[in-house]
């Protein structure tokens, strides 16, 4: 039995020192797992020493003093609001709309973003999202129904300018707004949509008056073309009986000229030689002899047959 103990005493000794080094080393290292932390892409970490924000960081691996330290992560990607409200339009009709903005933090002012409102929740339920509803119902309340419907990127527009200048204070950046959905009284609908037929009708009965103009003046401008093409070849026509009658009398005259021409010389040569006459009138002369002649004295008749 005294054998016994003697030698399970050291034993104990050397269990306890390897265990007590064990917790040593497991605190050792719990504490350096407590001393690291990492902020993902698209966040800053927001340090806070008992519970009083002290410093931003950026994303990647960091250390803090445990139990002393700790990191509250910041969104600041491109984030979406979505309100529903209750609205009316500028004849006092009401209208249920959902409105959005899609808004991101400055990096730069995210740490005084944190230290003034306490966090994104806070900031959008105390700030962001009041402004939001407030800057629709302005909007919206300065528009008839059928305004809205039809200009509905006017809407947007002065939307997003109040909301702009409302948040100009804010270390915010607003992107863009956007008239998710729009509900108007049944009746309305109604009334719009019968307009909106009668409109079709209206248009559609136009369309038909301006085909048959269409037509009609189609028909116009063929038999307009039809009768100057008709006046074009009777001109033509025309034209060429001018032309060769006016040809014609000119060689007619032409004809005339040279005739009298050669009239002329003839008697101007007939009357310069008498020769020339006795050949004329032996070229006029018919071979036969006359039957009749004239004698000195004029009152006698002489017949050549009755002699013969």
């Amino acid at each position: 039995m005294t054998g016994n103990l003697t030698v399970s005493a050291p034993v104990k000794r050397f269990n306890l020192s390897y265990l007590s080094g064990g917790i040593a080393a497991l605190v050792l290292l719990g504490l350096g797992a407590m001393s690291c932390y990492t902020i993902d892409e698209g966040h800053v970490g927001i340090v806070k020493r008992f519970g009083e924000a002290t410093t931003q960081v950026n994303p990647g691996l960091h250390f803090k003093i445990p139990f002393a330290d700790t990191v509250e992560e910041l969104e600041i990607r491109t984030r979406k609001n979505l309100e529903t409200l209750k609205a009316a339009t500028n004849e006092q009709m009401p209208v249920d709309a959902e409105v959005s903005v899609n808004w991101t933090v400055i990096r730069a002012e995210a740490f005084e973003l944190y230290k003034n409102f306490g966090g994104l929740d806070q900031f959008e339920a105390r700030i962001l999202d009041p402004r939001l509803r407030s800057a629709a119902k302005e909007a919206l309340a300065k528009y008839k129904a059928e305004q809205i419907i039809q200009s509905r990127g006017q809407v947007i527009a002065m939307i997003e300018s109040e909301l702009l200048e409302t948040m100009a204070e804010f270390p915010v950046k607003l992107d863009s707004v956007q008239i998710e959905n729009l509900v108007l009284p049944a009746k309305y609908l109604q009334s719009i949509e019968t307009k909106q037929t009668e409109k079709n009708l209206a248009a559609a009965e136009m369309h038909r008056l301006d085909r048959q103009k269409l037509e009609a003046q189609r028909e116009v401008n063929t038999a307009e073309a039809k009768r100057d093409a008709e006046k074009a070849r009777a001109d033509g026509k025309a034209y060429a009986i001018i032309t060769e009658a006016e040809a014609q009398a000119q060689a007619i005259r032409m004809t005339g000229l040279a005739e009298a021409e050669a009239m002329t010389q003839k008697a101007k040569a007939l009357a310069n030689s008498d020769r020339l006459v006795d050949y004329v009138k032996a070229q006029q002369w018919n071979g036969q002899m006359p039957s009749t002649m004239m004698g000195a004295d004029q009152s006698i008749l002489w017949n050549m047959s009755a002699e013969k």
